[in-house]
């Protein structure tokens, strides 16, 4: 990944364990809060929904601290939550970047007209989606498009479930659809997380400026909790779409779309 590196090189300690299983248990009851969710229904649903974004953006968050230090995590907060906060408040207002759409009341309290939860779903998927980009990517030219990519995909299962389930829904207007859902919208999720990804390259990541090879294998390997989160998402939502909620058409799409992405990193990881 394209970070900043400091002008002297030096190895540094590695997270005592205590830390380190913190985003461990996280990710894993991501998991089981998202196995949870077609197993049930109505307000239940939702209130599901709303502890499982918690509770991946806390993973996301925890694992960006633990191994990429905490002004890593507080940039990576920033960008992805307040910079989706605000793209999404001017989308329910005017309409740009992504079309015509308004948020139900169903996912709690409202900020500036959106979700709180919303901000906390951009950084939950954008820092997988970034490890993702830079692992495949390996160039400060490929990694933020790649990873736009990774972040952009996953909204191919994200918007048709979300309205399906009623949390969301577009007004029309916004010129040609596939599944419902205007393409205008999918074109700004890839520039806006491309722009995203791009940002948080160039922050200073203390995992990435370790010079002992132990250390750099044990980041890699620390790395497989988000991989395996974003994994997880990708296949659980082509199931989830095809076999739950009745969605074979974002099943397909998304199952493409990201299933791109994820055939690269598998690839990538492979080797």
């Amino acid at each position: 990944m394209a970070v900043t590196v400091p002008a002297e090189r030096r190895a540094v300690a590695l997270p005592d364990q205590g830390p380190r299983a913190v985003p461990v248990v996280l990710g894993a009851a991501t998991v089981c809060s998202q196995i949870l969710y077609p197993l049930v229904q109505g307000s239940v649903r939702d209130t599901v929904t709303v502890i499982s974004v918690v509770l991946f953006f806390a993973a996301s968050v925890s694992h960006a601290a633990v191994w990429r230090g905490w002004r890593f995590a507080a940039v990576l907060v920033a960008v992805t939550a307040g910079g989706g906060l605000l793209v999404e408040a001017a989308g329910v207002t005017t309409g740009v970047p992504f079309g015509a759409y308004t948020y139900g009341d169903s996912l709690g309290v409202k900020l500036l007209g959106v979700p709180v939860v919303i901000p906390l779903a951009w950084t939950m998927m954008g820092y997988p989606a970034l490890l993702v980009g830079a692992r495949i990517g390996r160039d400060r030219w490929w990694t933020p498009l790649v990873a736009g990519a990774a972040l952009a995909s996953w909204d191919l299962f994200l918007d048709p479930q979300m309205v399906d389930a009623g949390h969301w829904l577009w007004r029309g207007g916004s010129g040609p659809e596939v599944l419902g859902i205007p393409i205008l919208n999918f074109v700004a999720w890839f520039v806006i997380a491309t722009a995203m990804m791009a940002v948080l390259g160039r922050v200073p990541a203390r995992g990435y400026w370790v010079v002992d090879d132990a250390q750099r294998a044990a980041v890699r390997t620390a790395d497989r909790v988000p991989f395996a989160l974003y994994l997880w998402t990708y296949a659980s939502s082509v199931l989830a779409h095809a076999a739950f909620f009745g969605l074979p058409g974002s099943a397909l799409l998304g199952g493409v779309g990201m299933g791109i992405v994820v055939a690269l990193l598998l690839r990538v990881l492979r080797r």
